[in-house]
Order: structure tokens, then sequence, then C-alpha cells
């Protein structure tokens, strides 16, 4: 059991706001760089930041971010009396026999809530903020987590005495006329561990299953108006007492009785251990597996993205009039991929947060590459894949719920307006933080790395405000039904995917794009920060601690793999409760460091291909740009992998021959960049292709075809297959059709024959793909969780604006002769003020004065004047901590100070 500690006064705070102002400097940036919220704007004194820090829109988000035994904690204290010193606290939690754990693990959680400014007062009288009871505190509409229900005194708020005595008789109570001492003897009685055994002693065994049922909650059950003999004995001593006329309650000093003094069934005071899944020993201690197996993937997700935008070149789907992708066009692009849907969606989705693909913004919206891509494409391919990673990573973006539906029932769709979740981000980064604390090449188990994140933030992903409108349907898949699990296992998928693990284990280049060279954390000892006294059992006003043991990851965790904070313990001053200060990864994302650690790993491009007899090219590897956008007009590509399958056919040579190449220049090309010599049987093909190409010219009359052979023309007038071209002869060597000249194109192509375009002088048309390309456009911004933290210099000014502010408003003033009426801003004429400013200038004493700005601004300032000249008084000014020049015409008062300020 601990002690008391000694820095606990005697003389408690009234109020949070007298608490605040017996923080130093450092707790309250310590305060608001945990509650960014209470920073925007910057509160004018320390008595509008308590003000702040107890609206319900705060508090709620400060209790959203405390891990699960802070927020028990808090739970206690709020079904504790009010105020209650720690050693009660400390009850309620340990229970009668007591607990290590969470004795070693309740200073740091009375710490955290007292550095957030949700608990305030001295270890002998802690006190919960109003609305955080308010939120806490179990009711008959609200249930508490900790099943407890109301208090004696609550649940017999309106009883008649008569039914107070007829309690007291059958409990054996002496009787009382006074409700209030009636109340009190009840309290007593089942506080009293050895009277209250006595009297369950006597219970009918039934009874006894009775109070089984609602000890740990819910603590309400529905009785008829003719109750069984057990409720009736219950009823009739007060261990059952009515909530409504058909339901009755446990008293909660009852059931904290029947618990053995715990407010919670089962506290949790350590983290959830993140073990390894099992089957990491294929590479726990072969890191050099992880990074081969995430550069493959790396390469994959390159190539994926390029056939993507490569697919939609020439101008992509169209945009819904909602905005988004439709289902046909998803399932189209999924398979174009030859992936599912849900990875296709993940595909778009990245691509969008990176800025390589948005809507073009034309009359007829569609999708297309931006300029971006373009330069995209440039660069080496580590660098494209870190700037994909680094998308990804920053993206709040959601592709996992396309398919889902929203709150009004809405299918959300790929590229949508309503994907975008402010938690992603945070939960992204944290699951690659558990698996930084791996050490490398170690997976970690899905389920124990969720029951984390499910510890770290219980009111977000276990609550009912965690779930969505897809918690039944991946309920039945045997999914998570919280939207932040999904999120953790959507991440774990797309991070395998993208390259940024492998094998389930984070991969060094993933460590590096993360800004940190490998794991968080440096050890496993327990340390307490600076003040802190050893063996001390709470926390003193201050808020110095002693930290709880640290829980490793798992058991043969080495030193330097040690478990990284929490988000809550980071944000509260960046020691973690469960080890030495770990600061983990670095808020940026490190692009060019990842780059240069991935790029080794990658395949060099080759500038050769292997050309087969069966009318086939084998690239063993990645090619030259150069070389791989020639050789897909040449050739069509038949299967993928390590190594790339092309295949020539007479269509794809016709096709590099509309692109403006000649036979010389296919067998030049062949040559160049085969390193086996070309087979015959292709030579013979482009030459075959060649020969026919051209032969037919098709030009618009509507559109015509001329041959100088007038036997092909008669044999393509007779062949059935061009009726509906419907053609007709109108000289020996030209027909005429009436379909367009693409139609007739693709028509005489379908029939077999090679026509080629020619323009209105008879020249050869070339044709090339055209590129569309939209506006150059910026990424999405990611949506924010609530306000950024604030850097060190914000708050250091806000805080010193906040303490001037603050001594403006609380400075003890001399009485004015005609003092201020309540609100208003004091009054003395101008040669009583210009006296008593010339005066304080002389003396160098500090005057408070009220001041009224160009803008009609009222104020109230502390300054010292130094000199007073030409209708101006030149002063330092407390409030703003520096020298001001004031008008004196714009001064509505002064009034001296008792005592001027330190």
């Amino acid at each position: 059991m601990g002690t008391m500690p000694e820095g606990s006064s005697p003389s408690s705070p009234r109020t949070l706001a007298e608490a605040l102002r017996s923080r130093g400097d450092e707790e309250l940036a310590a305060l608001l760089r945990a509650r960014p919220d209470l920073l925007n704007p910057v509160p004018n004194d320390l008595g509008q930041l308590a003000t702040r820090a107890g609206t319900r829109a705060s508090v709620v988000r400060a209790l959203e971010r405390l891990d699960r035994f802070t927020l028990q904690t808090a739970e206690a204290l709020a079904v504790a009396p009010d105020p209650a010193p720690y050693d009660t606290l400390r009850a309620l939690l340990t229970g009668y026999e007591g607990d290590a754990e969470i004795e070693a693990a309740l200073p740091h959680a009375v710490a955290v809530l007292r550095t957030q400014a949700l608990i305030w007062g001295g270890d002998d009288r802690l006190r919960l903020v109003r609305t955080a009871r308010e939120l806490l505190t179990p009711s008959p509409t609200r249930p508490s987590p900790t099943g407890l229900g109301p208090t004696v005194a609550e649940a017999t708020a309106g009883m008649s005495p008569t039914r107070l005595q007829e309690i007291l008789a059958a409990a054996g109570l002496p009787s009382s006329h006074d409700p209030v001492s009636a109340v009190a003897a009840l309290t007593s009685l089942f506080t009293d561990r050895m009277r209250m055994e006595a009297l369950l002693d006597t219970a009918p065994p039934d009874a006894l299953t009775v109070l089984d049922r609602l000890v740990w909650g819910p603590p309400y059950g529905e009785v008829t108006a003719n109750p069984t003999p057990p409720v009736r004995w219950l009823r009739d001593r007060g261990l059952l007492l009515p909530a409504s006329p058909r339901t009755v309650v446990l008293p909660r000093e009852a059931a904290l009785h029947l618990r053995a003094g715990r407010a919670h069934r089962s506290p949790e005071p350590v983290p959830p251990p993140v073990t390894p899944t099992a089957t990491a020993s294929i590479t726990a201690g072969r890191p050099q597996v992880v990074d081969s197996t995430a550069a493959g993937q790396a390469y994959t997700a390159l190539s994926t993205v390029e056939d993507l935008l490569k697919d939609w070149h020439e101008g992509g789907p169209a945009v819904l009039r909602s905005g988004g992708l439709s289902v046909r066009d998803l399932k189209r692009t999924a398979t174009a991929l030859d992936t599912t849907e849900q990875m296709a969606a993940f595909w778009l989705e990245l691509s969008y947060a990176a800025g390589l693909l948005a809507p073009d913004g034309e009359a007829d919206e569609r999708y297309a590459p931006t300029p971006a891509y373009d330069e995209w494409l440039t660069l080496p391919s580590a660098e494209r894949w870190s700037l994909l990673a680094t998308a990804w990573l920053t993206a709040t973006r959601t592709p996992g719920l396309v398919g889902s539906q929203d709150t009004k029932g809405r299918t959300l769709s790929a590229l949508g307006p309503d994907l975008d979740r402010s938690a992603a981000l945070e939960v992204r980064r944290r699951v690659l933080d558990l698996l930084a604390a791996l050490p490398e090449g170690t997976a970690p188990d899905p389920e124990t790395l969720l029951a984390r994140l499910r510890w770290e933030r219980p009111l977000r992903g276990g609550g009912a405000a965690g779930q969505d409108a897809n918690a039944a349907r991946n309920a039945v898949g045997g999914g998570p039904t919280d939207l932040r699990s999904r999120i953790a296992a959507w991440t774990l998928m797309e991070a395998e995917v993208l390259g940024v693990t492998g094998r389930g284990a984070l991969s060094t280049h993933g460590r590096v794009l993360m800004g940190g060279a490998g794991p968080a954390g440096s050890g496993d000892g327990a340390r307490a920060p600076a003040g802190a006294e050893a063996g001390t059992g709470g926390t003193s006003g201050a808020g110095s601690v002693r930290q709880a043991p640290c829980n490793a990851p798992y058991d043969a965790v080495s030193p330097a793999a040690a478990s990284p904070t929490t988000p809550a313990e980071s944000a509260s001053g960046g020691a973690g409760a469960h080890g030495t200060a770990t600061p983990g990864f670095t808020g940026e994302p490190d692009v060019h460091a990842a780059a240069r650690a991935l790029a080794p790993l990658l395949p060099a491009p080759l500038d050769h291909v292997l050309l087969q007899a069966d009318l086939t090219a084998v690239a063993p590897g990645p090619l030259d740009r150069p070389l791989a956008e020639t050789l897909s007009v040449l050739a069509d590509i038949e299967s993928k992998g390590g190594a790339t399958v092309y295949r020539f056919t007479p269509g794809s040579v016709r096709r590099a021959l509309d692109a403006g190449r000649s036979a010389s220049d296919l067998h030049t090309f062949l040559a160049t960049h085969s390193r086996t010599p070309v087979p015959q049987p292709l030579s013979y093909l482009i030459d075959d292709v060649a020969r026919r190409h051209g032969h037919l010219r098709v030009g618009s009359a509507s559109a015509y075809v001329r041959c100088d052979d007038d036997a092909l023309l008669g044999e393509i007038l007779a062949d059935k297959r061009s009726q509906g071209l419907r053609l007709r002869r109108l000289a020996p060597t030209v027909l005429a059709a009436q379909a367009d000249p693409a139609t007739l194109l693709d028509g005489l192509r379908a029939m077999g024959y090679a026509p080629a375009a020619e323009s209105a002088e008879g020249d050869v048309l070339i044709t090339r793909a055209h590129a569309r390309r939209t506006p150059p456009r910026t990424p999405p911004v990611p949506v924010p969780d609530g306000p950024p933290l604030p850097h060190g210099t914000l708050l250091g000014t806000a805080v010193k604006a906040i303490r001037a502010g603050d001594l403006a408003a609380t400075v003890v003033r001399k009485p004015a002769p005609e003092p201020a009426r309540n609100g208003e801003l004091p009054r003395t004429t101008s040669a009583e003020t210009l006296a008593t400013v010339q005066a304080a200038a002389m003396t160098g004493s500090a005057l408070w004065i009220g001041y009224v700005n160009a803008d009609g601004a009222a104020s109230q300032r502390v300054i010292a004047p130094v000199r007073v000249e030409g209708g101006f008084v030149t002063a330092y000014d407390h409030t703003a901590d520096e020298v001001r020049t004031y008008p004196l015409h714009r001064i509505t008062g002064v009034a001296e100070l008792a005592d001027d300020p330190a």
C-alpha cells in the first residue's frame, strides 16, 4: 500500500481555476498539448481556460482519448464520494484484497487525468470536473461501464419515512424518524463489512442468486406486483430499492460489498501485449526475407498503378452526378487489373490521394490522369513508391468503406466525397508504431494488435459511437464491428500489398519512411520523472508520479523493442506510463530516405528481351521505359509476374504500323533489343502485315475505300460481312460507304484486311493514342481529427499570454473614490488619469487601467508607465508582455495596485 505524498497541501484549491493557477508554466503547456482544442482561440485568463476545459464537447473529446485503465480510474472516481481521497479511489480499483499491478499503475493514471484537467485537487480531495462526473456517473438512462447503480441516498430520495422505518426494522437497525439519519444508518450498514456479511448470512439461497445476477450489472431488475419470496426478502431489507413501480435496483454500497470492493469486474492496468503470429518463426531474425518480400510487393504496386492509369490514358469513366465512380465502372476496373473490387478501390484511392488521378472538370466530367502523373513516371522506381506510400500514410480517405452504406442508406462509391474518416490517419500511424515495436522480421498476431488498439481507445474502439452502418454485416462475416478496428485490419492488408510490410512484418524501408531507423523505445524499466518520490503511492498536486512497470510487447522482446507509448501518454508529456520516454516516429514521412533504403532491393531496369519462336517475347525483369512503351505498342501483354510475356499478333503489328513505324524500323528495333536472334516466323509476320498494310485506303466521303486492285474491292463487295457497311462501287478502284471512317476501318479490320486511313490530300494518317490529362490538380487534403498539436513556440507564447491576462483579471486594486459598477470599467477624469500615470512613471509602480482601442473593444490591462509625453503614455504592458504606447484619451480609468506584480 502506498502512502500519501508529502507534497499534498492541507489547503486544497476550491475551484478548477484555482488549481490551474497553482500549476507551473510547463504543466499548463502539458495541458494545452494534451487538449489542443482549449487553445483555439487562446483563453484570456485561467478562469476562461478552466471554463473551457469543463465544457461538454471538450470533456467528451478528452475522455475519448484516454486508455482503458485511465478511463476506468475516472469511472471509479465518478462512483466515489465527491471529493474522494486517493486511498478511496485505490480501494475501488484494487478491492479488499489489493492488487500490486493496479497500485503501480494508478499514480500514472491519476497524473494523466490531472494533467488533462479532468480531475483537480490534492490527493486528499480528488474531484472530477463536473461535466465528466455527469457523463460517467451511472443513471437509469445511461448505465456506467462499472455496472453500479445509484447510492442508497439517491435511490431512497422521495421515499416515505414510513417505508424507511420498515426497512430499518427489517435490517435490524434502530428506528429513526429523521429520513436523513435513516438513510445514513442504512448506508453505514451496507459499507460495514462485518455487519453486511452477518446480514447476508441470513439471506435465503435464492436471494443470493438474485444478487449474483445483478452484482456486476446491469443493477436494475423488473418485478411483478407480487414478487417472489427471495425478492421480497431483499426488498424489505433495502438490498433492492424501488427505481420505478415495476423496477428495483441494487444500491451501489451493497453491490460494492458483494464485489469485494471493486468498481470494475476486470480492471486492466497493463496494456495487452502485441504477440507474434503463429508463423512468425519463418521470418523471425531474418529481416532480409521481409525486405525482399516487401520490395517485390512495392514493385507490383508500381506496376498496378501504371496499368490503371495507362488504361485511363485517353480518359477514364464518367464521374457520377453525386461524385465518385459507378459500381459498373469499378467492376470493369477490377477486371482490367485482375483483382477484386475492394482492391481496385484501394488502387484508385491511392492514385487519387497521390494526386495522379482526378476529375477533368469538363461538362461531361470524366476521370483522367493529372499532369503530375507524367512527372511521376519520369522518377526512379524507388522514389515513385515513396510518393505513393507517403500519400497512403497521410491520407484520411478509407477505401475499405467502398460498397458500404452511410447513415442515410446511400452506397459509398470509390473516389466519392464521403470516404474521409478522421480516425484513419491516427489508427494507421498507431498500427505501424506497434509493428515497429516488435523485433525486426516479426509479424504480429492481428487479434492481439486489435485488442491493444481497443485498450488504448476504449470509448472510440468499442462503444456504440465507434460502430457504423456496416457493423451488422461485418459481424455476420466474423470481422470487427467498430470502425477503428476495421481501419486497423485494412491498414495491415494495405501495408502488405503496398510493400510497407512483408509477410506481415514491417520492412526496413517502411521504418525509414515513418521517420525512424528502427523500433521506437529504448528500455523496459520503470523511470520516474523529475520530482517524483520513489515509493510514493499518490500523486502530488504538481503532478509528479511514479511510473508503472513496462509491459513488453511479448515475452521475448529485447530492450530495444520495448512497447511504444500510447497516444494518450505522448499527448500528456511524452513519458510512457510503462517505461522510459519513447518518442516513436517523427511526424513527417521521410520520402527520400525511404527511397534510398528501397532502391537496392528493386530490380534494375533492363534494355533487352528474349524473343522466342512462338511469336512471344519474354522480359526477364522491368524494362526501360522507352523499350516498354514501344514493345507495348508492337505486342500484347499475355502474362505478368516476375517476367512479362508479350505476344506478337497481326493486330499488334498493324498497331505499330498505324503509329508511323515502318517494317524496317520494327526489324531494327527487335534486333537491337533482343538477346536472342529474331525468329523467322516473327520476321515473316512483320513483312506480311506490312505488305498488306495501306493497300486499302479509307477516307471521308461520308467514307470511301480506294484500292488499285479492283479485284480486291470486288471481293469485299461480295463478302456478306460487308453488308452492314452498305458499300457501293463508284469507280473500278473506289467504294463509297454510308458508315463513318472509323466504323469502316474497324469493319474492314474485322474482316481480316489491313486498311490505312488517309487525309483529304491522300496522305496516310498516323494514329497515336491521344493522351487526356486534367488541368493541374492538388491531392485531396486530409480531414484532421480535431485541432493540430501545437508546437513549443506557440505553447510558450500562449501560456505567457494566459498568465498575463490572469494577472490583469485577478490583481488586487486599491479602492477608487467612485467604484465602478459591476461589469463596467472604472471611470476617472482626464486630470486624475494624467496625474496618476505621471506619479506611477516617477515611482516606477504598476497601474491597472481600463482601455478602449480604435475598434471600440474594451479591455483591462496592468501597465508599468515609463514616460508620459505628448498625450501618450509609454509603458511595459504585463498583459501583452511588451512595451507599448497608449493614447491617454483612450484610457477610461486607472487604479493603483495594492501590491505591485512580481
